[in-house]
């Protein structure tokens, strides 16, 4: 199976150079974008990827608070 990817990060340009260089590469799949923590703590909880990326400072949630409550899902 692919290994399922969560791209987080404020920035569009960031998030697209890295969507295109991990689906460059068989057998990984971008499952989802995040544009901030808040967002990326609601789409690791539906869509259960395998990692997620996520940028350390970002509005609404720093991915740091958004990484600590995605971990403290059961």
């Amino acid at each position: 199976p692919d290994l399922r990817v969560l791209l987080v990060d404020d920035q569009a340009m960031v998030r697209v150079g890295f969507k295109l260089i991990l689906e460059s590469e068989p057998g990984i799949v971008v499952a989802g974008e995040a544009d901030d923590g808040a967002q990326a703590v609601a789409l690791a909880r539906t869509l259960r990827p395998d990692v997620v990326l996520m940028d350390i400072q970002m509005p609404t949630l720093d991915g740091l608070a958004a990484t600590r409550r995605i971990l403290a899902e059961p």
